[in-house]
C-alpha cells in the first residue's frame, strides 16, 4: 500500500475520532470508535464473500450489497449461503444490520441506534470468538448527546466518516491503522495507556530478540501474560516468515481491553483457530494449564510493581516454589517474570520489561534473582531510555531469559542514550533499535556500551545486576590549559576596555542639549566605572 493511502486511512480514522473528541476523554471514545470500525471491517469482508461464494465480482460494496439482498432472499440460497459463510467466518448479518445498509439509513436521515444494536448482538450471539465483544460500545450513553435524537446523529456521523474507507480490501493496512489508532489513544491517555499499549519500537525490539534463529519455524507459539491489545503478540507475525501459522496465546485481566485484543486479531487476519486468548487474573491462577502450556517465545510488559496477594499458598504454586520466596506484595515484577518463565519451552527465548529495580532490590527479590543467576536463566539485560513509554517516564529495561544455556554469563546493554527526542516522548528509532540487536545477537563487547559478565563478576557484585555496575559510560573531562585559560582571561579583559573607550568617545561626540547632558553624564559615568 503506498504511503499517500495510508494517510488516507490514518487521516479518516483520526477525524472520526474528532467527532467524539469534545465530547469525552481518550479512554472512553477510542471504544466506540474502535469497535464501530470492526463492525464495518465484519459487514464489509462479509458482503465481499459472500459474492465470492455466488461467484461474482462486485465493483464496490453498494454492488456487493445488492447480490447479498438477491441471494439472501432467494430461498434456493439462501440457506447454503447463511451455512458457508457460518463455515468460514463464525457470523451472519442480515440484509438490513449490515454497515452498508446502515450507513445508507443515515443519509437518509431514517437510521436508528437500535438497528445498530442488534447488529452488534447478532455477532455477539454468533460465535464464543465474538461473545460480548461489544460491550464496551455504549449507544445510549448521554455522553453521546443528551436524547436519542442526537445519540443517532453523533453516531451516524462517525459512520459516514468511516464509509468512505473501503476497508476490506484493505488487508494488513487495516490492522496497522488500528495500531496507529491505538498508539494515537495510548499517548492522549497518559498513564492509562500502560493498560493495553507497548510502543511499537519496544515491541519490534523484543519481538526480533525473542525470533532470532526461528524466523522460518513452522508454528511458533508465543505466549503474553499481560497482553494488553495484543500488539507484543502480533509483531511476531511481522517479523516471521511464517505468519499464517503463528500460534497466538494471551492473557489479559481488563475485559475491555482484552475486547481490544481479540479485535486486533482479527484485523490483523489471525485465524479463529491460531488465536487463544483468555480474559483473567494472570497471578491469581495459573493460564494455560492445558496442552501446549509452554511456548517458543514469551512477551511481556506487565504493570510495573504492582500489588498483589503474595499469599502463602502460591509457595506450593508450580510457577513459585522452586524459588522458596515470593515477589513482595507490593511489587509483582518478579511473580509476572516467574509466571512468564515457567512457560517457556527448554529451546525458548523470553523477554520482558521491569522497572530497574528488579536489577539491584534485595529482599526476596535478591533472592529469585540469584536463583535465576546460579541457573544461568539470565542472558541480557538491556537499559532502555528514559520517556519512551507512554505511561511512565522512568527508564526501564527489557530482560531476556532462556532455559537451555550452556553458560552463565549476561550480557549488558546500556542503550540508554540511544533515543531521538520527541515532541512528547523519546524515540527508539530503527538505527537504535538495529544497534541493540547487531550487539546482541554477537554478544559484542562495546566500549561504553555493552559488556559480557561473567559468573564470578556478577557473584563479587552480590548478584546485583545494576547496569552500571558492569558498562562504565563515564565520560572523563578534557584537563584544563590554565596557562592558556589564563591568557585568554587577560586578552578578554583588554577587549574589554578598548571597547568602553570607544563608546566614550563616540558619546562625547554627540550633539549634547540640556534634556540629555544629565543622561550622557550618567552614561560616562558607568563606562569610566565611575
Amino acid at each position: 500500500m503506498s504511503e499517500k493511502r495510508a494517510s488516507t486511512i490514518y487521516q479518516v480514522l483520526w477525524n472520526s475520532a474528532d467527532i467524539l473528541r469534545s465530547k469525552m476523554d481518550a479512554t472512553e471514545y477510542k471504544n466506540y470508535l474502535l469497535g464501530i470500525i470492526f463492525y464495518k471491517y465484519l459487514s464489509d469482508t462479509m458482503l465481499y464473500h459472500a459474492a465470492e461464494l455466488l461467484e461474482e465480482e462486485p465493483a464496490d460494496l453498494k454492488e456487493a450489497q445488492k447480490i447479498y439482498i438477491e441471494a439472501y432472499n432467494d430461498p434456493e440460497t439462501r440457506e447454503d449461503l447463511i451455512d458457508a459463510l457460518m463455515f468460514d467466518f463464525y457470523y451472519t448479518l442480515e440484509p438490513q444490520l449490515t454497515f452498508t445498509a446502515l450507513v445508507g439509513e443515515v443519509h437518509k436521515g431514517n437510521f436508528q441506534l437500535e438497528d445498530l444494536a442488534q447488529g452488534f448482538r447478532n455477532i455477539e450471539q454468533s460465535s464464543e470468538l465474538y461473545e460480548n465483544l461489544f460491550e464496551d460500545v455504549d449507544l445510549y450513553s448521554r455522553k453521546l448527546g443528551s436524547g436519542i435524537q442526537k445519540q443517532n446523529q453523533t453516531i451516524g456521523e462517525i459512520m459516514k466518516e468511516l464509509d468512505t474507507l473501503d476497508i476490506a480490501h484493505e488487508g494488513d493496512a487495516l490492522g496497522d491503522a488500528y495500531e496507529y489508532l491505538i498508539g494515537q489513544f495510548a499517548s492522549a491517555s497518559g498513564k492509562k495507556a500502560g493498560e493495553f499499549y507497548t510502543p511499537q519500537p519496544v515491541s519490534r525490539l523484543m519481538t526480533q530478540i525473542v525470533l532470532q534463529g526461528k524466523e522460518d519455524k513452522k508454528g511458533f507459539s508465543v505466549y503474553d501474560p499481560t497482553m494488553g491489545s495484543g500488539s507484543l503478540l502480533l509483531n511476531v507475525k511481522k517479523f516471521t516468515n511464517e505468519p499464517g501459522t503463528v500460534n497466538f496465546f494471551g492473557q489479559e485481566l481488563n475485559t475491555s481491553t482484552y475486547n481490544l485484543a481479540r479485535m486486533n486479531m482479527v484485523l490483523h487476519n489471525v485465524s479463529a483457530a491460531n488465536q487463544h486468548l483468555h480474559n483473567a487474573d494472570t497471578l491469581d491462577a495459573d493460564w494455560p494449564t492445558e496442552e501446549p502450556t509452554n511456548f517458543d517465545a514469551v512477551l511481556m510488559n506487565p504493570p510495573y510493581s504492582a500489588k498483589w496477594s503474595a499469599d502463602k499458598g502460591f509457595l506450593d504454586d508450580s510457577r513459585f516454589f522452586m524459588y522458596g520466596v515470593l515477589a513482595p506484595k507490593s511489587k509483582a515484577d518478579f511473580a509476572f517474570l516467574l509466571h512468564g518463565y515457567y512457560h517457556l519451552k527448554d529451546s525458548g527465548v523470553m523477554a520482558i520489561v521491569l522497572p530497574h529495580g528488579v536489577l539491584f532490590r534485595g529482599g526476596a527479590e535478591g533472592k529469585i534473582r540469584k536463583e535465576l543467576l546460579e541457573n544461568g536463566s539470565i542472558d541480557a539485560v538491556i537499559g532502555l531510555p528514559a520517556n519512551i513509554f507512554y505511561n511512565t517516564s522512568i527508564p526501564t529495561t527489557i530482560i531476556v531469559l532462556k532455559k537451555d544455556r550452556n553458560n552463565e554469563d549476561v550480557l549488558f546493554i546500556d542503550a540508554s542514550n540511544e533515543f531521538t527526542k520527541g515532541k512528547n516522548q523519546n524515540v527508539l528509532e530503527d538505527k537504535h533499535i538495529d544497534k541493540i540487536l547487531e550487539t546482541y545477537k554477537k554478544r559484542e563487547v562495546v566500549d561504553k556500551f555493552s559488556h559480557a559478565a561473567n559468573y564470578d563478576e556478577i557473584e563479587e557484585n552480590d548478584f546485583n545486576l545494576n547496569i552500571p555496575r558492569y558498562v562504565d559510560t563515564f565520560e572523563e573531562e578534557e584537563p584544563v590549559d590554565l596557562s592558556a585559560l589564563s591568557k585568554e582571561i587577560v586578552d578578554l579583559d583588554k577587549e574589554i576596555k578598548k571597547s568602553e573607550a570607544e563608546i566614550s568617545s563616540m558619546i562625547d561626540e554627540l550633539a549634547v542639549t540640556d534634556e540629555s547632558k544629565e543622561f550622557i553624564e550618567a552614561a560616562k559615568a558607568v563606562f569610566n566605572h565611575e
